[in-house]
């Protein structure tokens, strides 16, 4: 029989600065490489069109307030849309899609710019490669990692930015040349400064509330550092004599000209660490957009299989195979940044206009008209970009095909499927549904499984009975892999429910009564002890992992979170 579409209760753990570091280990990429490309478009005129960067960045970013204000429970173009229309739904996240895959290869390729090796392509593809490797067991600790990062850079650029603010008044100034077209297509040129927007947006359905208060202050302290830095090195970057070249590592060449090489080499090393973090959390980001919409079946359901570690397999593989693909054709920055601007305008413009135009929002009249402005001027931006880069239109055009190719044989599939005849026996339940159903089994065991093992039975069946009980609760975890990733309903696997239903026979043949639980996370330890709590079960029994050293060190040990967040009067046994 078909298997029932369970709600999954997303955890409202993500807090402000939790998510401003995430933030920004996207967006605060950008000037990296936006200063660069500006000076080689538009010379000592850049600063005029940087200053029109930071104007529109924070008007988008005021937007992504909004939208964040309007969609709690997930603002990101996929989900903000998917409820006017599915098919707009999925061309923006196949836009989305583009951009994390050029995301991907740009900040790897600049990372190597910044760090000077020769060949930055083929170490960026070497690093693609090993971000790939360690994502296979899929890092929980990553965003830790990120944050450090991201604090690093601040305070070395704060450090340049306070070398720099004496000598602002040296800057050489030029005014625009040519006319308003002219002009606006050096603006465009620049404009994937919005990039790692749409990131904050995925991610309010796993802030704390109230989401609109998380979500503003994420926002504001990423986009006041962005922007402001950005300018005060723009006007850096007007004030060194005889400039030339330098599109990949400009901030390297500002500090090494108002500080020295070794400062220089400071910023090429922490603005590398965090090209190469944004990189991890691009393809991360793939992988979850991959994920989500194979659950939501928009894509092949081999997008959300799990490899052993929790991780699905085929997503990180196109997650890392693509941006490889895309260095393998193209690896110059010029080139890169003009097939990642048509992805992230997109993504966003669709974002805004549903926002804008969707009467059922909360939202004020006048928020309204500046989702709308917004809105058309992002348009004309992706218009722009389709008349001029002919190579980015092919390349979100190829994007567009494969994904939609993708999600025609996915809905054929689903429609000619064969449901195979065999009786599951067992109805798995969510621990909302266990908590109204208490009453009717009383019993103090949690017993965790992720096979059916007759020595954990056993052991649980012993210790039911010398409790004098004749109910256990029996749950499986379904691990999801890290990120934002979650959707509002999911279908359980078979496996994970045929694993439930051998265990609820097993117990039935000793007499005991086994309530089968479900749940989707990234957090196996943190969600038994959640249900142990709420069910007010005293006692959880759990096999002994096999994990090896380097499961543990990435992934971290389910046991240990589990004894370390299980409150001192309720027991933990672990069978062999």
């Amino acid at each position: 029989m078909a298997l029932l579409l369970k709600k999954v209760e997303r955890p409202r753990e993500l807090k402000w600065h939790q998510a401003s570091a995430m933030l920004y280990g996207d967006w605060g990429t950008s000037k990296a490489y936006v200063l660069g490309l500006a000076f080689a478009i538009a010379g000592h005129a850049s600063f005029f069109f940087l200053l029109a960067m930071s104007g529109l960045t924070a008007i988008i970013g005021f937007c992504y307030i909004i939208i964040c204000k309007a969609y709690p429970d997930g603002g990101g173009v996929y989900s903000a849309v998917r409820s006017r229309s599915r098919l707009l739904a999925v061309i923006g996240a196949l836009l989305l899609i583009a951009d994390y895959v050029v995301t991907a290869s740009l900040s790897s390729l600049d990372a190597f710019h910044y760090l000077g090796v020769p060949h930055p392509a083929l170490w960026a593809i070497g690093a693609l490669v090993l971000i790939g490797v360690i994502n296979i067991i899929g890092p929980a600790q990553s965003g830790n990692i990120a944050a450090i990062i991201a604090a690093s850079v601040v305070l070395a650029l704060v450090g340049l930015v306070a070398a720099v603010i004496p000598h602002v008044r040296e800057v050489q100034i030029s005014v625009p040349e040519g006319g308003f077209f002219t002009n606006w297509t050096k603006f465009v040129g620049i404009v994937l400064a919005l990039s790692g927007v749409e990131a904050i947006a995925n991610v309010t359905g796993i802030m704390v509330e109230p989401v609109k208060r998380t979500a503003k202050h994420a926002i504001l302290p990423v986009l006041v550092e962005v922007t402001f830095i950005s300018l005060v090195l723009g006007a850096a970057m007007n004030s060194i004599p005889g400039l030339t070249g330098h599109t990949e590592d400009m901030i390297r060449v500002i500090a090494d000209y108002f500080i020295g090489p070794w400062y220089g080499r400071v910023i090429a090393v922490v603005l590398g660490l965090l090209l190469l973090s944004a990189c991890n959390t691009a393809i991360m980001g793939l992988v979850s957009i991959l994920f989500l919409m194979a659950k939501d079946k928009e894509l092949p359901s081999v997008f959300s299989d799990l490899n052993r570690y929790g991780m699905p397999w085929f997503g990180l593989f196109v997650a890392v195979g693509a941006p490889i693909l895309v260095l393998g054709l193209e690896h110059r920055v010029e080139q890169l940044a003009a097939l990642y601007a048509i992805g992230v305008v997109g993504a966003i413009t669709i974002n805004l206009a549903a926002c804008c135009t969707n009467f059922n929002l909360g939202i004020k009249k006048n928020e309204r008209l500046i989702l709308g402005a917004a809105a058309l001027v992002m348009f004309l931006v992706e218009l722009t970009i389709v008349y001029q880069k002919h190579h980015a239109v092919i390349f979100a055009s190829s994007v567009l095909a494969v994904g939609l190719t993708a999600r025609a044989g996915a809905q054929w599939l689903e429609r000619v499927r064969v449901v195979v005849p065999e009786v599951l026996g067992i109805n798995v339940l969510t621990l909302e549904e266990a908590r109204d159903l208490m009453p009717l089994y009383r019993g103090s065991t949690l017993v965790a499984v992720k096979t059916a093992s007759p020595g954990l039975v056993e052991e649980a069946y012993f210790h039911a009975r010398g409790k004098n009980e004749s109910v256990v609760y029996a749950l499986f975890v379904e691990e999801k892999p890290p990120g934002w990733a979650y959707p509002t309903e999911v279908e359980p696997s078979q496996a994970s429910v045929q694993i439930l239903n051998q265990v609820v026979q097993e117990f039935e043949k000793k007499g005991i009564t086994a309530v089968p639980l479900w749940n989707l996370g990234d957090d196996p330890g943190g969600i038994i002890v959640k249900t142990s709590k709420e069910l007010g079960l005293d006692t959880v029994m759990i096999g002994a992992t096999r994990r090896t050293t380097l499961e543990r060190l990435l992934k971290g040990e389910v046991l240990k979170k589990i004894s370390e967040q299980l409150p001192q009067e309720k027991h933990l046994v672990i069978c062999n």
